[in-house]
């Protein structure tokens, strides 16, 4: 609903515009509601103070700095013993931060590989996976996860017949064989041929496994153990071989970079050897994945970027392709294996109707499906019973998000209400408190950040939002650190203040504020966070272009002023006409409430108001009056 408000006469009549009840930007360029900004940095709604005003977004600061190189790919919370860590990954190292004590402990050194990384807890067990392997962190050590060794079969030699318990597994090529003995058989074969050297022999008749280190042989070419004394007769099974067979079935999974927990089992993809497929562990186990556990998400090579759980499926969204096949849901059922002779549960995809395919990443937001394709975010519109087709959700931001370079390798984090959709320095906040109709569907209404240092990681921990950025190394002439960049401003520079807020940014000149109360720093802060305090940057908002709802006449504001319920220690108001540049107004000192503020303006087509500070302020809202004049001459 508008709400604006105008009264008098066409010509020399008094009009009335109020601007309040502010929902967000508006960057498509066109006609701007009086709630929206068609210009706007550093603003955003504070729910926890019941969203009636914008005002400037929290501080972001300092949380930890390292001495020595390396991007931070990820960020993971993991509690141990009731403390809270958080955990690093910095380069090719893992590092723990207690943030009880603020203690760091490298737990792995290196071996990581430099690139973004996914993480989940599983069991009270840590465990990430970095596109090259699968680690898993038990507070204590880091390690590679080693596979769950399965008893595969039980051979009953008395009998004749052999019960097949599980699958081998991708994650190890261990496997182990049980045996009932008859009393009278000395070879006794195995279910594969071609094994690896070190087969292991156990007695397991008792409570703890004893291993039989003589008195017998190995076929390693056809699988075949052979005793010199055949084993006694048994009810049960009493002899176990443990044996290897190589495969590749480790790397198939260590080179997912996709990771989830859907259905209490850990589903993974996003490897480029094996663009189409999706692998799943054993239920409740993350260390076993059997070696049929997968199914193909279409058949063409474009990749998968992104896995959602939502809707009682688990959502795979591929890159664009040639097939049209990009989206696939895979909802979990239950089926009979002949060979297990036992119902296991599996997961059938289907092929959904949308062929819009992802070229970023998506994320179950509130229970919004949403993905990135190259229009921007996208929504499923239906659930997985009925025919699904896809609403937009980012008009309002999209002549902006679509031009950052970066924005493929965009970060998503949930915060406060929020989904930050976070590029480079950049941030996109769609407001899950605020839904807009645009023609027949729902979209978000967004905000617009600049954080002053690139992010390539976030978490949220109690509240406070955790976030990595990239490595810096330059500094400027006066020895402050720089982080170069390709944009049209070549080099952005970061200064702090004595509480360790980022002071200024590239979108903030460097006459602006005071050096003298600035620290030089020597090494650039790789994790920084965002509370809800509010931080001191340069932020502003700006009304629509108003012709007051006459284009075609000329105006002249109320010499009398216009009123403005703002809050803040130091305010700039300005205004525009037409196309021409912003004029001061007036600077306000430590004012809450409403002020009055003259304008003396003749002879405007449209008029335009900023308001902007280097410290926090508020806007509650603010109502211009003006006489309409004369029609404009048509040259």
């Amino acid at each position: 609903m508008s709400s604006n408000t105008y009264t008098g006469l066409a010509a020399g009549g008094l009009r009335l515009q109020r601007y309040n009840n502010f929902r967000g930007v508006d960057f498509t360029g066109g006609e701007v509601a009086e709630t929206r900004s068609p210009d706007s940095l550093n603003m955003w709604k504070n729910y926890k103070n019941l969203g009636k005003k914008i005002e400037t977004r929290p501080a972001i600061s300092r949380y930890k700095e390292f001495f020595d190189s390396g991007d931070i790919f990820g960020l993971f919370f993991y509690e141990i013993n009731n403390v809270k860590h958080l955990i690093v990954h910095k380069g090719v190292k893992l590092i723990d931060i207690n943030m009880s004590t603020d203690a760091e402990t490298i737990i792995k050194a290196s071996g990581m590989n430099p690139s973004k990384s996914v993480g989940f807890i599983f069991n009270n067990i840590l465990f990430i996976k970095d596109g090259l392997k699968y680690y898993e962190y038990n507070g204590t050590a880091v390690s590679e996860v080693t596979g769950t060794i399965p008893v595969i079969a039980i051979h009953n030699l008395i009998g004749g017949n052999t019960t097949f318990l599980q699958e081998a597994n991708l994650l190890t090529d261990y496997v182990k064989e049980q045996y009932i003995p008859d009393g009278t058989t000395t070879d006794y074969q195995l279910s594969q041929k071609e094994i690896d050297n070190g087969l292991k022999v156990f007695d397991i008749s008792g409570v703890t496994p004893q291993e039989i280190t003589t008195g017998f042989s190995v076929d390693t070419t056809n699988g075949v153990v052979e005793f010199t004394t055949a084993p006694v007769e048994s009810t049960k099974a009493t002899i176990e071989f443990l044996y290897s067979k190589t495969s590749d079935g480790r790397e198939t999974a260590d080179k997912c970079k996709l990771a989830c927990v859907f259905d209490n089992r850990v589903f993974m993809s996003g490897s480029k050897k094996n663009p189409n497929l999706l692998i799943w562990s054993g239920l409740n186990d993350p260390r076993y994945i059997g070696n049929t556990s997968y199914s193909t998400q279409g058949n063409d090579a474009s990749l998968v970027k992104a896995l959602i759980p939502g809707n009682n499926a688990l959502w795979v969204f591929k890159e664009p392709s040639m097939n049209n096949t990009t989206i696939f849901y895979n909802v979990p059922y239950e089926v009979y294996d002949s060979k297990l002779e036992t119902t296991v549960k599996t997961y059938s995809n289907s092929h959904s109707s949308i062929t819009t395919g992802c070229i970023a990443t998506g994320i179950n937001f509130n229970d919004d499906i949403v993905f990135f394709s190259d229009r921007g975010m996208e929504g499923i519109s239906s659930d997985i019973t009925t025919e699904q087709a896809i609403s937009h959700r980012s008009t309002l931001v999209d002549s902006k998000l679509l031009n950052e370079k970066n924005y493929k390798n965009m970060v998503l984090v949930e915060w406060e209400g929020y989904l930050l959709t976070i590029i480079d320095d950049k941030v996109y906040l769609a407001d899950s408190h605020q839904r807009v109709q645009n023609n027949d569907h729902l979209e978000y209404e967004w905000f617009y950040w600049s954080l002053g240092c690139d992010i390539l990681s976030a978490v949220v921990i109690d509240g406070t939002l955790y976030l990595g950025t990239k490595y810096a190394q330059d500094k400027d002439s006066r020895g402050y650190l720089t982080y170069l960049d390709t944009s049209s401003l070549p080099i952005k520079t970061y200064h702090y203040d004595s509480k360790n807020e980022i002071l200024y940014d590239s979108d903030y000149k460097v006459s602006d504020v005071s050096l003298a109360s600035l620290s030089t720093l020597d090494v650039f802060p790789r994790i920084m966070k965002i509370t809800g305090s509010k931080g001191n940057m340069y932020n502003y908002w700006t009304t629509k272009q108003d012709d007051f709802g006459y284009p075609q006449m000329l105006k002249t504001t109320n010499k009398k002023g216009f009123k403005t319920d703002v809050e803040g220690t130091t305010i700039k108001i300005e205004t525009k006409l037409d196309n021409g540049d912003f004029e001061e107004l007036a600077t306000l000192e430590n004012t809450k409430g409403y002020i009055v503020t003259k304008i003396k303006k003749k002879k405007w087509n449209t008029i335009q108001l900023k308001f902007s500070s280097n410290k926090p302020f508020g806007i509650y809202e603010t109502t211009l009056e003006s006489y309409i004049g004369s029609y404009v001459k048509r040259s």
